[in-house]
């Protein structure tokens, strides 16, 4: 069972709408390397996983995900907040805004919707951890390709991206930890 507290990790509080940016942050959900599939990972990972620990870890990590597409669902939000549909056009944002409006719908940044193919639970837990340090791994080659003048007007709000890249190391390193404690099963 999960609680719910009524607040984000980080405040989120974009100044100035921004539709080329939001088109580029929405993968962070919805793509290969995002949130969604990185909760789902975890959370289903978690029924198969022999030991409690490593139950409790996974569950931990994927709740703390969800947490995640909250928070950058919030910056998506604001930076498409009130646009005119000459920004929206301008920006390319146009094929995104036919079928959702501003609405927070998971997908890449290429456009393609969110896949369940994005993310493996096998029930082996050596193959789980390592398709879980594989793609904190992708994660931490996406997250720098949103270069810090990309996020200049969003700084405060966009920490998360930052943080999520020394998380991401963290994880790695837990995740060889409980394969190495695992061992033969």
């Amino acid at each position: 069972m999960f609680e719910y507290e009524k607040k984000l990790q980080y405040p989120i509080k974009i100044k100035k709408p921004d539709a080329a940016l939001a088109k580029l942050i929405i993968t962070q959900i919805g793509g290969p390397d995002g949130e969604l599939g990185a909760s789902q990972r975890y959370l289903s990972q978690r029924y198969t996983a022999p030991y409690s620990e490593v139950k409790g870890l996974l569950t931990d990590i994927g709740t703390e995900e969800l947490s995640h597409i909250e928070m950058v669902s919030a910056i998506l939000y604001q930076l498409t907040r009130g646009l005119s549909i000459d920004e929206i056009k301008k920006s390319g944002f146009d094929t995104y805004f036919v079928d959702h409006t501003s609405a927070i719908y998971p997908v890449a940044a290429s456009g393609a919707p969110f896949t369940a193919t994005y993310f493996q639970s096998k029930g082996d837990i050596i193959t789980d951890l390592t398709e879980d340090m594989a793609a904190d791994a992708a994660v931490r080659q996406t997250r720098p390709s949103l270069k810090a003048d990309m996020l200049k007007d969003c700084r405060a709000s966009c920490k998360i991206f930052l943080d999520n890249l020394q998380q991401s190391t963290a994880y790695m390193l837990i995740f060889l930890y409980l394969i190495d404690r695992t061992g033969p099963i």
